[in-house]
């Protein structure tokens, strides 16, 4: 056999494996980023769920028992994990004429992830039929 041989030396092969691998690793930070950006979708989408079961429970109230509640936490099973949510309601009272006509309902919820607080706020007047 003559000194030309067809095939890889080991430093061919070396090099292409090392190519493999840094767009191995370029493709798995990219599913990272892509899991971490659905994450904080399912969790808005578990927050936007609280605050409007929250005013939900609120609108189908009687007009005289809408009232503000203290802070509470609500835990919902995302993907089987619980995730605590905190919530708050504020009612704002607008008269005229020396009578309660309206009030304003404002809920608002908060969460974190990877150590931000995130808040997502619904609100809605609802108006006492004379």
């Amino acid at each position: 056999m003559t000194g030309n041989s067809s095939g890889f030396t080991l430093i061919e092969f070396m090099v292409a494996i090392l190519i493999l691998m840094v767009g191995l690793l370029g493709m798995l930070q990219g599913i990272n980023v892509a899991i971490s950006y659905n994450l904080d979708t399912v969790l808005r989408n578990g927050a936007i769920s609280v605050a409007d079961e929250q005013m939900m429970n609120e609108r189908s109230k009687v007009f005289s028992s809408i009232a503000s509640i203290p802070k509470v936490t609500k835990q919902i099973n995302i993907r089987g994990i619980f995730k605590n949510y905190s919530v708050q309601q504020n009612v704002f009272t607008r008269t005229s004429s020396a009578t309660t006509r309206s009030k304003e309902i404002v809920v608002d919820v908060a969460w974190k992830y990877k150590n931000k607080k995130n808040t997502h706020s619904v609100s809605t007047v609802v108006s006492k039929s004379q």
